[in-house]
């Protein structure tokens, strides 16, 4: 679904993206963990066609990022971008009106799952609950890969366990969904593969299943101390 060879990408002097190689296939939840600063943003951007000034050769059902793979790619930013004045009614309005691909019923389904207001206006609303009708948005289309850029950081705790059984519940099997974010002992549990990216590159690339039987811990444990040696080199 997604193959990477040889990607770079820097901003000026700064190296955010080093020389990565990676292959994704789909029916898989892959978590794309790593601290602040590490490069995740970028990636999915990239593969979200936002960014196209890197060296290298990226492919998403065997085309480049642009136009046509945005028909097949749901993308969430780690920032809002929806108007003020529109309430939840509205957005669904306006994504059913822009993706062929949108799912109405499964966008409704998903805001009584997250106990969301459809009349309430966004300005109106916490950072949490904007974040939750953003990830209704992206995961009511029907598409063949969902970027997902740290949903959960605005989040309480108990709610996120909520967004992870309602991403579990709506998550396509056939799908590819690449999950980015550094708080990964809430969400780990959903995770069939995950991505440890730190300084630009990839230090660990391997199936959950895997990480707990090699290194006898949970993910989060072993993120934290590949991380802290890192930090300290």
């Amino acid at each position: 679904m997604i193959s990477i060879k040889n990607l770079n990408k820097n901003y000026g002097s700064t190296v955010v993206l080093k020389d990565m190689n990676l292959e994704l296939g789909s029916g898989r939840i892959v978590g794309l963990v790593g601290p602040n600063g590490s490069g995740k943003t970028t990636l999915l951007k990239i593969l979200a066609g936002l960014t196209s000034d890197y060296t290298g050769k990226v492919l998403i059902e065997g085309s480049e990022p642009g136009v046509d793979t945005c028909a097949i790619v749901s993308f969430l930013p780690e920032k809002t971008y929806l108007s003020d004045w529109m309430r939840s009614v509205d957005a669904i309005d306006y994504f059913n009106d822009f993706y062929a691909d949108f799912d109405r019923l499964k966008a409704n389904e998903m805001l009584t799952q997250l106990r969301l207001n459809p009349k309430q206006k966004i300005k109106t609303m916490s950072k949490g609950m904007q974040e939750k009708l953003q990830l209704t948005l992206v995961m009511a289309r029907n598409a063949k890969v969902y970027l997902l850029d740290e949903p959960i950081a605005g989040v309480d705790p108990a709610t996120r366990s909520l967004i992870m059984d309602a991403l579990l519940k709506q998550y396509c099997e056939d799908s590819l969904m690449v999950f980015a974010t550094h708080l990964i002992s809430d969400v780990e549990r959903i995770f069939d593969q995950v991505i440890f990216l730190g300084f630009g590159e990839i230090k660990i690339n391997e199936e959950v299943d895997r990480i707990r039987e090699k290194y006898g811990k949970s993910v989060d444990e072993v993120f934290r101390e590949v991380f802290s040696c890192l930090v300290s080199l």
